[in-house]
């Protein structure tokens, strides 16, 4: 299977749907572990990416993500927007004058951890993003072509785990053990992420 620029634009749409349904969820795990803005952020972004995207016609994958990216990085605020944004566009620049078969799209998420790892200054275990990023890449490493239940389940997993993680990076590490326990919202909406990729996919067989 192979992804086109119509996935790219299905894929952030049923992103932002999720993250729309899933604001107050998202804002109320933001309250317990950081600034409480990451629902509003996240939900204020992806509706302007579906704007965008729809009013843009795409002749390739890497045009449609570096758009997904550049509105990311201006319309997100907080920590969300910049880590984001890099994830795609890094994402967007892999997949340069390249089909998004399955090996270039796994490299370029390959590439979007690297920016992830890069911008926030943060590995796997501390509580991030990361979290439910690396996991899904690794899995998908795995298996030669895209599997919409391997990328629900290994994103889903990755986010509970999040759970028992000590925060050592960004707000939610100033409450060190008492980060315990709650989930991470960047995690949470990394599943969506991987859970409205898994859907485009499913819909694209």
């Amino acid at each position: 299977m192979e992804l086109t620029a119509h996935d790219i634009i299905t894929w952030m749409k049923k992103t932002n749907e999720k993250i729309q349904s899933n604001k107050e969820h998202l804002t109320s795990l933001d309250q317990a572990v950081g600034d409480g803005d990451h629902g509003i952020n996240m939900a204020r972004g992806f509706k302007e990416v579906v704007v965008k995207l729809e009013d843009t016609s795409y002749e390739s994958v890497s045009d449609a993500l570096k758009d997904t990216a550049m509105t990311l990085m201006s319309k997100v605020g907080g920590a969300a927007g910049p880590l984001y944004g890099t994830a795609f566009l890094k994402l967007s620049t892999s997949l340069k004058g390249k089909s998004a078969d399955y090996t270039h799209f796994l490299n370029g998420l390959e590439e979007s951890l690297a920016g992830l790892k890069q911008r926030g200054k943060s590995q796997e275990g501390e509580k991030t993003l990361i979290d439910v990023w690396s996991p899904v890449i690794e899995k998908m490493k795995e298996s030669d072509d895209f599997d919409a239940s391997l990328l629900k389940h290994t994103a889903g997993d990755s986010m509970e785990k999040t759970k028992d993680i000590k925060a050592t990076k960004g707000r939610a590490s100033y409450l060190g053990d008492r980060s315990i326990g709650h989930l991470d919202p960047g995690s949470v909406s990394s599943f969506y992420v991987f859970e409205a990729l898994a859907e485009t996919i499913e819909g694209g067989r």
